[in-house]
């Protein structure tokens, strides 16, 4: 499984539907967000959208040309999923480069010469159950790998248990983050211990080195997804969300998983550069406590889109970003709508790696 900042093919979203249960009573302020996640994205890649069906692609269309958001690199596929967020039961692709071809040469150590290898891609459909079958029904979420992969025809490798995609963190050089909060959860894989679903993540994901950390922020649905709390941006360093205020639900745990990445190592047995991120603050409606974070950034080819709150501390953050992003435009979009769903821009999209 590749960076994130890997050089991508495209991103994949999944339109959300106002019979969705994602924004009771708020639908009709999320797809504004959407258009303008997507009028960025335009710039630097394709975006391909799954929607319920041909009406719901007439009228998506509809809203983004509306936005004047070009629709020149956007295709529709009807695959249906009744939830939104693509991160958790989108695909998850793989790459590798096999195969070899030499070239006539000399003698000796020159006559075979080493030429580009075959690139290669596959998919993984990790098993969805909405988080802990907290949503139900959840069917057809589940299967839109199956439907990505026929698309691409790709190798589809299906492990037999239940991952989301906002629970991995991959470095792409072998070293992947994740919460025991989440993977540990009895509502996922009852019948794994921790080593059983290590072997799952090598075996299927490519990965060597196997880092958790603890809880999730407070009101994280996903039981504490890592793209709400640390996210590698580059192979040896991290960026970490941390709250500044000892009173506040987040403080506490968010030390913790500090200190815990304080003692880690990288594949190569090196400590991480560790970059603190402010947190937004309390962020809440109609009584409930949200998980804002600004760690829930997607990063594009050359761009990268981050969550703001319409607090003091996006500033900050977008400032942070962009220093260590220093070849990309890091571009803040107001979340404080799509957040109502529990979730941001990263849970909402899939990067497709080229």
């Amino acid at each position: 499984m590749p960076a994130e900042w890997a050089p991508h093919v495209s991103t994949w979203l999944t339109w959300p539907r106002p019979e969705g249960i994602s924004f009771p009573d708020k639908y009709d302020t999320v797809p504004d967000v959407y258009a303008e996640f997507i009028r960025h994205l335009v710039t630097v890649e394709d975006v391909n959208i799954n929607v319920w069906n041909a009406e719901k692609e007439a009228w998506v269309r509809g809203l983004l040309t509306e936005r004047k958001v070009s629709l020149d690199r956007v295709r529709f596929h009807h695959f249906p999923s009744y939830e939104p967020w693509c991160r958790d039961h989108g695909p998850i692709f793989l790459v590798r480069d096999s195969g070899r071809a030499d070239l006539p040469g000399g003698h000796g150590a020159d006559a075979r010469q080493r030429v580009p290898t075959k690139h290669e891609r596959a998919i993984v459909d990790w098993g969805y159950n909405a988080w802990g079958n907290k949503y139900p029904p959840f069917d057809l979420d589940d299967a839109v790998p199956q439907h990505v992969a026929k698309l691409r025809v790709l190798p589809l490798f299906s492990p037999g248990i239940v991952m989301e995609g906002g629970a991995l963190e991959v470095n792409g050089c072998g070293t992947l983050l994740t919460t025991e909060s989440c993977l540990l959860n009895p509502n996922r894989n009852p019948q794994l211990n921790k080593s059983q679903i290590e072997k799952f993540l090598r075996d299927f994901l490519g990965v060597t080195n196997i880092l958790w950390l603890g809880d999730g922020i407070v009101g994280d649905d996903t039981d504490g997804h890592i793209d709400d709390l640390t996210r590698f941006v580059s192979p040896t360093t991290v960026v970490t969300v941390v709250e500044e205020d000892p009173a506040d639900g987040n403080y506490k745990l968010l030390q913790e998983n500090l200190h815990r990445l304080r003692t880690m190592k990288d594949q190569d047995g090196q400590p991480f550069r560790i970059v603190e991120l402010p947190m937004p603050g309390l962020v809440e409606y109609d009584g409930q406590r949200l998980p804002a974070s600004y760690a829930n950034f997607y990063i594009a080819n050359g761009l990268v889109c981050v969550p703001t709150y319409r607090h003091a501390n996006d500033r900050r953050a977008l400032e942070i970003l962009q220093r260590e992003f220093p070849q990309h435009r890091v571009v803040g979009i107001d979340s404080t709508e799509l957040i109502w769903g529990l979730g941001s821009f990263h849970c909402i999209s899939q990067q497709e790696p080229a």
